[in-house]
């Protein structure tokens, strides 16, 4: 009897400058290697630093999906910016989808104007915990920041996502996409992000 076909959608999002772009490469050509097939549509608000970026990545055990993932599909919501991940939230989510959300914003430019409001720590927890399953909140940036750089936090992000095994993807086969990535000194960093961001979640 064949086996049941395995399928993930998975997003990321944040903002330009965080690294969401190549935090999905990395998951797509992780699970690639172990047989899966991926695409990946990736889409931009403002071109310049600073405008929403979000990743679909559609993972299949059989075969080759469209790229973007329909409204209301996501399996997994991964958020480098907290705004970002409710923002996706509330068109791509479920009452079954899993958030993992960055706990430092970034204002942007019509907020730090004095145009818009941004929106409350508890008041983003409390919206996201009512759109989907589960909620797990990461310092990512601010523990990046103490390792000596903001851009890490994406690593420590996917840490944590890793951690939870909601993916057919382990840490240590994630570990081997990295030693193919990266040289050296550059490797043990994010190696050292990647378990770090363990540390922030509880699988369950």
């Amino acid at each position: 009897m064949a086996a049941a076909e395995q399928m993930y959608n998975l997003i990321i999002t944040g903002v330009g400058g965080q690294g969401n772009v190549l935090s999905s490469q990395l998951i797509g050509q992780a699970l690639v290697g172990k047989g899966f097939f991926v695409t990946i549509g990736e889409t931009y608000g403002a071109s310049q630093r600073g405008g929403s970026v979000m990743s679909h990545i559609r993972i299949s055990s059989r075969k080759q999906l469209s790229p973007l993932i329909p409204r209301g599909k996501a399996d997994i919501v991964m958020g480098l910016e907290p705004v970002e991940a409710l923002r996706v939230l509330t068109v791509y989510g479920n009452s079954r989808t899993v958030v993992i959300a960055n706990t430092r914003p970034i204002y942007p430019v019509d907020v730090t104007s004095g145009d818009e409001k941004y929106p409350g720590e508890e008041e983003i927890q409390s919206a996201l915990k009512g759109l989907s399953r589960k909620v797990y909140s990461v310092p990512a940036t601010e523990k990046a920041m103490e390792m000596g750089s903001a851009i890490l936090g994406n690593m420590i992000m996917l840490g944590a996502l890793l951690e939870l095994k909601l993916l057919p993807l382990s840490p240590a086969e994630f570990r081997e996409t990295l030693a193919r990535t990266f040289r050296e000194a550059r490797l043990e960093t994010n190696l050292r992000a990647l378990e770090e961001g363990k540390r922030f979640v509880q699988p369950g």
